[in-house]
């Protein structure tokens, strides 16, 4: 007789969902406001002018206009950070 209860295989099938990051606006693209540049895991990629940053480190666009990825000589322990503004366009 067995002293514990045996347990259904099915609790090991469950995985967390996919989090979907990444850049999803590619430099010299337009956007609209409220638009999302890149969902990220801590801040690889930094906010500049017209782009706000989200609680989960998300970029987005404050204004309407083109995005323009600029590397900075910042260096930090993962390398240089890369900055990421909406210029307007014309």
């Amino acid at each position: 007789m067995a002293t514990a209860k045996s347990k259904s295989s099915s609790h090991l099938g469950r995985d967390s969902q996919p989090h979907y990051l990444g850049v999803k606006a590619s430099d010299g693209q337009k956007v609209k406001i409220g638009a999302i540049i890149i969902r990220q895991k801590g801040s690889k990629y930094t906010a500049g002018k017209n782009v706000g940053s989200g609680r989960d480190f998300t970029l987005f666009a404050l204004k309407d206009g083109a995005v323009k990825f600029q590397t900075k000589n910042k260096i930090s322990f993962t390398g240089a950070k890369k900055q990421i503004k909406v210029v307007n366009v014309v």
